[in-house]
Parts: C-alpha cells; sequence; structure tokens
C-alpha cells in the first residue's frame, strides 16, 4: 500500500488516456514478430469469411441444382481453405504466446530496474506486499491482454466489421433489417468497459493491501506465536480478503447483467433474418444459399460477441493493472546523478559538512545548520536522543537522501557531483539491523566484491573473528543462510557483516549501532572484528553505549538537529551539557566503582 502523500496517486490522471498505447510500446522492438503474428490473425480471420459463401455455392448450384461435381469443388474448397487457416491460426497462437511472455519478461525488467533506482524515502514510505503484488499479479494481468488478448480483440472487431461488409455485399437491404440491434451492441460494450474499469482498479489495489497484509505477517511469525494472536491475524486478514471479494462479487454482477445482453441481440438478428429473409426465400426473391449465408455470418458472431466482454474485462483489468505499475516506474528519484558528474577516485577519507539542512518532503527539518569535518582516519562518534538526526546525518554521506541545503563532501568534492557508484564504492556500512541474503555464507561476505577469491573472503572472515564459527558448520563456507538470516545467531550475522565490509574495502566506514543487541561476549568479539575494520579508516559510529564511543576522535552530540556540543569524551564530560548527562546515567556510577574496587586492591597490596 502507498502512504498518503506519497504522490503516486496524483499521477493516475496522467497515464488513463494512453496506458494501454504505453504497454504496447514495449512490443516495438519486436516488430517482425508482430507483423507475422497480426498477418496470421487477419489471414485466418478473412479466411473464416470466405468459407459461407463455398457452401452458398454448394447448396445453389450442387443441390439445387443437382450438381455432384459443383459439391465436390465445394468441399474442396473448404479443405484447403482450413489448410490455410491451420497455418495462420499456427503463426497467431505461437507468436502471440511468444510476444505476450516477451512483453512480461521486458516490463518486469523495467519495473525492478525502477524499484532499484529509487531512494530510501520511497522505500520508507512503500510496503513490500504492495510491491510485489504490483510485480506479480499487476504485471501477469497486463501481460495477458498485450500478447494473446489484443489480438483476439481485434479479431472480434475484424469479424464484426467483415461480417457487416459481407452481408451487405450479398444482400443490403436484408442485412440493413438484421443489423439494426448492432449499434446497441457497441454502445452497451463501451458502457461496460467504462464502468468495470475504475472497478478492476479497487481489485487490484485491494490486492496490494492483502499481500501486504500477508508479508508483514509471514515476517513477524515468530512474534505472532509467542502471542497466541493467529485468530487476530486470521481475523484480520479475512476482513481484508472479505472486501477483495465483495469487490469481485459487485464486478461479476454488472459482468453478469451484460453478458445475456450479448447473446440476446445475436438471437434478435437471426429471429428478423429468418422471419425476413424466410419470406423472401419462399417467393424466390432470395437463393437459399443466399439466405444461408446471412445467417452463417450472424452465428459466426456467436464466439465473437461472447469474448467481447471477457476482452473488454481483460483490456480495463490491464489498463488498471498497468497504471499500478507505471506509477512506480514513473515515481521520481530525487536523487539523480548530474549530467557530466565525474568518477571518485584514490579517496582520502576526508568528509566535510558544510551548513547542512535536511527535511523529508512537506515536512519539518531534521537537519539544521550542521556543520563539522572528519580528517582521513579519524572516528566520529554521533549520539543524541532518538530522533535528534544521527541517522540521518550518516544517510546524508552516500547520498541515500540529498541535503535539502548547505554541502556535503568528500575529499573536498560535493557527493552530488560524483557518480553514485563511484561514491558508494568508497563507503562501508554495517547497520544494527544485519540483513544477509539468501546464499551461502561465502555469498554473502563477498557480496559488494562478487569477484574476490575464497582466500580473500577467508581471511576477511578470519579478521572480522567469523572463521571458527564458519568452520564449525558441516559445509563451512558453503553453508546456507536461511530466509532473514536464520541460520545465524545475531552475533554471527553482525560479524558477517563485518567480514563483508572488511572484504569491500571502503576508505569511509559507518557504523549504526552494530553492537546494541548482543551479550557482552559477543560484543567483545564484535569490538575486536570492528577495531580492524575500523583501523586507517574515516569511521562514523552510532551507538546509545558512550563505552563504545570514547575512543573516538571527535564526538558530535545531536539535539533536535543540531549539533550542540562536539569534542572528545573527557573534554565533553568536563563541560556542562547533554553529554554529561547521558554519562551521569550511563557510566558515572560504574567508572566511580572501578575507581574504588581499583583504590582498594592498591591498598591491599599494600
Amino acid at each position: 500500500m502507498i502512504c498518503e502523500g506519497s504522490g503516486l496517486s496524483g499521477k493516475r490522471k496522467l497515464f488513463r488516456p494512453n496506458v494501454l498505447g504505453r504497454l504496447l510500446s514495449y512490443l516495438r522492438p519486436y516488430w517482425r514478430q508482430v507483423l507475422i503474428a497480426y498477418v496470421s490473425m487477419i489471414l485466418a480471420t478473412l479466411l473464416s469469411l470466405f468459407i459461407p459463401q463455398v457452401v452458398k455455392t454448394a447448396i445453389d448450384r450442387g443441390l439445387a441444382a443437382g450438381q455432384a461435381r459443383s459439391l465436390f469443388i465445394a468441399a474442396g474448397t473448404i479443405l484447403g481453405l482450413a489448410l490455410l487457416r491451420g497455418v495462420g491460426a499456427f503463426g497467431q497462437r505461437y507468436f502471440g504466446e511468444w510476444l505476450t511472455h516477451r512483453f512480461a519478461y521486458d516490463l518486469r525488467n523495467h519495473f525492478y530496474q525502477s524499484v532499484q533506482r529509487l531512494p530510501f524515502e520511497f522505500h520508507d514510505r512503500t510496503e513490500t506486499g504492495d510491491i510485489m503484488s504490483r510485480a506479480t499479479s499487476d504485471i501477469s494481468e497486463a501481460e495477458r491482454f498485450v500478447g494473446i488478448g489484443l489480438m483476439q480483440l481485434l479479431t472480434t472487431v475484424i469479424m464484426l466489421v467483415g461480417v457487416t461488409v459481407a452481408m451487405l455485399l450479398e444482400n443490403w437491404s436484408l442485412s440493413l433489417l438484421a443489423l439494426i440491434p448492432l449499434p446497441l451492441l457497441l454502445v452497451a460494450t463501451i458502457h461496460f468497459g467504462r464502468t468495470v474499469r475504475p472497478m478492476f482498479k479497487g481489485i487490484q489495489e485491494q490486492m496490494g493491501v492483502l499481500s501486504s497484509l500477508m508479508q508483514q505477517s509471514l515476517t513477524g511469525m515468530i512474534l505472532v506465536k509467542a502471542f497466541a494472536r493467529e485468530p487476530y491475524e486470521l481475523g484480520k486478514f479475512d476482513r481484508e480478503n472479505e472486501g477483495w471479494f465483495d469487490l469481485r462479487y459487485r464486478l461479476f454482477r454488472v459482468w453478469a447483467n451484460n453478458w445475456p445482453l450479448y447473446t440476446f441481440i445475436l438471437m434478435v438478428m437471426v429471429f428478423m433474418l429468418l422471419w425476413l429473409g424466410g419470406q423472401r426465400a419462399l417467393v424466390g426473391e432470395v437463393s437459399v444459399g443466399s439466405l444461408f449465408v446471412l445467417v452463417a455470418y450472424v452465428l459466426m458472431l456467436n464466439g465473437p460477441m461472447q469474448r467481447l466482454g471477457f476482452l473488454v474485462n481483460l483490456a480495463a483489468t490491464a489498463a488498471a493493472s498497468a497504471t499500478r505499475v507505471f506509477e512506480i516506474i514513473d515515481t521520481p528519484n530525487p536523487v539523480r546523478e548530474q549530467s557530466g558528474a565525474r568518477e571518485l577516485q584514490e579517496v582520502q577519507g576526508r568528509v566535510s559538512f558544510r551548513d547542512v539542512h535536511f527535511a523529508y518532503p512537506g515536512g519539518s527539518n531534521i537537519l539544521q545548520g550542521v556543520d563539522f569535518e572528519a580528517q582521513p582516519g579519524q572516528r566520529v562518534a554521533l549520539i543524541g536522543p532518538t530522533g535528534s538526526g544521527k541517522t540521518t546525518v550518516i544517510n546524508l554521506i552516500p547520498r541515500f537522501y540529498d541535503v535539502t541545503e548547505g554541502q556535503v563532501l568528500v575529499d573536498g568534492v560535493d557527493v552530488r557531483d560524483v557518480t553514485l557508484s563511484s561514491l558508494r564504492r568508497q563507503i562501508g556500512i554495517v547497520l544494527q539491523d544485519t540483513f544477509l541474503f539468501r546464499a551461502t555464507i561465502a555469498e554473502n561476505i563477498a557480496y559488494g566484491r562478487p569477484d574476490a577469491s575464497m582466500d580473500g573472503i577467508v581471511a576477511a572472515a578470519q579478521v572480522a573473528r567469523a572463521h571458527d564459527f564458519i568452520r564449525s558448520f558441516p559445509q563451512g563456507y558453503e553453508t546456507r543462510i536461511g530466509e532473514r538470516g536464520v541460520t545465524v545467531s545475531g552475533g554471527q550475522k553482525q560479524r558477517i557483516a563485518i567480514a563483508r565490509a572488511l572484504l569491500y574495502d571502503p576508505r569511509i566506514l559507518i557504523l549504526d549501532d552494530a553492537t546494541s543487541s548482543v551479550d557482552t561476549e559477543t560484543e567483545h568479539l564484535i569490538q575486536q572484528a570492528l577495531e580492524a575494520l575500523m583501523e586507517g579508516r574515516t569511521t562514523f559510529i552510532i551507538a546509545q553505549r558512550l563505552l563504545s564511543l570514547k575512543a573516538a576522535d571527535v564526538i558530535l552530540v545531536l539535539d533536535e538537529g543540531r549539533i550542540v556540543q562536539q569534542g572528545t569524551h573527557e573534554a565533553l564530560v568536563a563541560q556542562e551539557g547533554l553529554y554529561r548527562q547521558i554519562y551521569d546515567l550511563q557510566l558515572r556510577e560504574q567508572e566511580e566503582f572501578r575507581s574504588l574496587v581499583r583504590g582498594i586492591e592498591v591498598g591491599v597490596g599494600a
């Protein structure tokens, strides 16, 4: 589900007029296959229109005149037309299916590329389940129409036009009377399409809600079971599923009300032909073969007319689904490379913030006038209350977001003036909530350097204090990590993430509360690994425990988006301010107790 304020809903009107045309543009590179498919379709359809004429000849010149030779010729002609029509039908089906799946392949790739390039801001406010629904259900609905569905719709149109022309050429006066109900069919079809299109849009959006709900429930299954909330989750899903069913039911009711109308119009046309044409045939004004041809042409409309409602449904579903897909593809990306952006090379690691302000679109400032400079190899710690802007500061360095005002510079170069790939190649990140892919341990460590050798992977794991526990697994580095890393513990995940950062070998390192949720022994191992990782790199550390920050070269104290204090641990403890308040709460009693113990030990030793 897209949250309010996302800006996607406002784009829907932009897509609606030409959304089907935009879908068809994906077929442009395959014009040869399109040409073969549609020529085959036209051939098969037009050949069908000749068959009643052959039967007419057989009736009037064969049966009525008693000429067996005419019957034989007619039978052979029908057989030849059937063979030709079979060739056309094969080309239509084969290339139609090829185009269907090639279209889905290209659109799905385009959609995925668009999701990959969108900034953190988009992913912060967009639910994963809804994106998955668009990538699967919505693209599948569009796929069904663009290939075979559109071809069938054009076949129906050609058949309607072809039958109308053929009937008028056969007997224009009788045909005009029989075709009087046909405009009613066209009006009903257009009205039906306009009615069901917004209904399909609602159905697809509700499917996105269902997908999001299921994704959340499955992701948090441990919590659901721990609190015995299965009935609650089932009830929540049942309500949304019932909402989806109600939307579908309303659609089916509209469809059911319109479907009999198509068949009724067809029967009215047959009735008028038999009633009016039969009387003329009895007095010899119209041949029996000609009357048969007219009735045969009308009956040929039976299949297309029955499919018409389905195909209009298909077109409406495709348009609604494509709108949802294009909403993502057309979401603007505020973090873009400038034309002429250069590669960032041979980075020393000096990071400067110059009067940086930042606010999310439509929100108040999160950072206000942030100024500091981190020298190459320095360790810079950030501390402050929740919501003070610590994470925002580190997110601006790799350009996960762009500053609203001011500059972020690396080695004196504005990060907006360099390519994103070259900037992010210089930055390694170890987060509190470590993510591991469902792959082998070796593949996870080498994620940033897929060309790394096994020796390099093992060396990084050894420095990260991960080699021993990895070797203890039966398959060692080839052990596959379960979904969301459930095969390994939290501390093991952190050390694998540190090994991944080590192998990546960045000049700038970001550690976001990397030891906050592990036990003391594991924290000690992780701290050893982090010490090796930070060696010679410009490091930004976010931590809630002052023990993790004491050794930093510079500590930045943030409050309400501003740097209110900065300095070393000793200097900040000596000052009145927020840092000393945090110190008094966390460390003062521990350090005073340690001093007392050391004093007693010295006294006893004396």
